[in-house]
């Protein structure tokens, strides 16, 4: 053992004096400072949130700012993407690459770069839809280079809260979708949400919000609506399963290119009576979010009950009075009556197309 010992300290005194007379050159440099340059390409907003409504255009700012000594790179590329509601996909919306540019999907001829400098990377977002709202990613590509950045796309519009016919606590989360669809809208965010309840949205009964989970709004805390000695807030069921649970939901609907208006008639009419006066009048029976639009928006009031697309009756105050919703502007809900044998008015919209 004790030769083993003095063999393996020969051994190794012997490997470092061979080190230091082969690299003895490098005696004056034994400290090595290693520095690694900033990022040589980046990405930035200055206006993290915009906010339009349908119908209307908008800018979704992004620059960039390249090494001033990286040589120019014709196949630099921007790319944006809109992230989904859940952030786990990211849907192509606009890719360009020189002098190669693409528009997907829905967005197809209506998005463009803004291209006000060499470093511009805004995408200009014209005739917005509902769909629109949401999340997006600017991402430059630059080489082996690339940065992001993210700028939400908000609307102007209003929450309403909407079951069918067949009653509350009816809807899947597909069905929820068709629903709000089949009412010009499409269903909440829970931002959107959130900003309804900030402006006084109070409704006891739970909905499906676009990212799958279902949630409800109490301004005025009571006891079948979670406690009455609860704070108010935005209650939460969390995530729920989207095939098997029914609930309500919360739609989202924005401004509107026509006109909504109550049909004068000179008698009441039954929901096919309603549908055909619409269509002689060159317009179509006018739809929940359509009414809720108007009411919000415009400040449409309108002491009439009257027949809606999804066979409900319903009116608009903006002016609260005696024998018209006296406590608050609101659009009143009267009900799905029979549609065969009760008699109401009507409530069209004409597209401006």
């Amino acid at each position: 053992m004790t030769f083993l010992l003095f063999f393996l300290l020969v051994l190794s005194k012997s490997r470092a004096d061979s080190f230091e007379e082969a690299y003895s050159d490098l005696e004056h440099y034994r400290t090595i400072y290693i520095s690694e340059n900033g990022p040589r390409l980046s990405a930035d907003t200055a206006q993290p949130k915009v906010i339009s409504q349908r119908g209307g255009n908008a800018t979704l700012q992004c620059k960039f700012n390249r090494d001033p000594s990286s040589p120019p790179n014709p196949k630099m590329r921007i790319k944006w993407t809109k992230l989904t509601s859940d952030y786990l996909k990211e849907i192509d919306v606009f890719v360009a690459m020189g002098f190669h540019k693409k528009s997907y999907g829905r967005f197809h001829g209506r998005v463009h770069l803004q291209a006000a400098s060499e470093n511009d990377a805004s995408l200009v977002i014209t005739d917005i839809t509902l769909e629109d709202y949401g999340k997006y990613k600017c991402e430059v590509i630059d080489g082996l280079e690339d940065d992001t950045a993210v700028v939400s796309l908000d609307l102007e519009g209003i929450v309403f809260p909407y079951f069918p016919r067949l009653g509350r606590y009816n809807l899947n989360f597909a069905d929820a979708e068709k629903a709000c669809r089949d009412q010009d809208a499409i269903v909440a965010s829970f931002d959107q949400l959130y900003d309804a309840w900030r402006d006084g949205l109070d409704w006891c009964n739970a909905g499906w919000l676009n990212d799958g989970s279902v949630q409800y709004p109490i301004t005025k805390p009571r006891e079948p609506c979670g406690g009455k000695n609860t704070i108010p807030g935005v209650r939460n069921y969390g995530m729920r399963d989207k095939q098997k649970e029914r609930y309500d939901v919360f739609c989202f609907s924005s401004n509107h290119k026509g006109r909504f208006y109550y049909l004068i008639h000179p008698f009441k009419l039954t929901y096919d009576e309603a549908v055909r006066a619409c269509q002689k009048d060159g317009a179509q029976i006018a739809k929940v979010g359509q009414m809720y639009a108007a009411w919000k928006l415009l400040g449409y009031d309108r002491c009439d009950a009257g027949w809606l697309a999804d066979g409900s009756v319903r009116y608009p105050i903006s002016r609260p009075r005696r024998r018209c919703s006296p406590t608050e502007a609101a659009v009143r809900f009267s009900g799905f009556p029979d549609k065969k044998h009760k008699l109401y008015g009507v409530y069209c919209y004409k597209s401006d197309n």
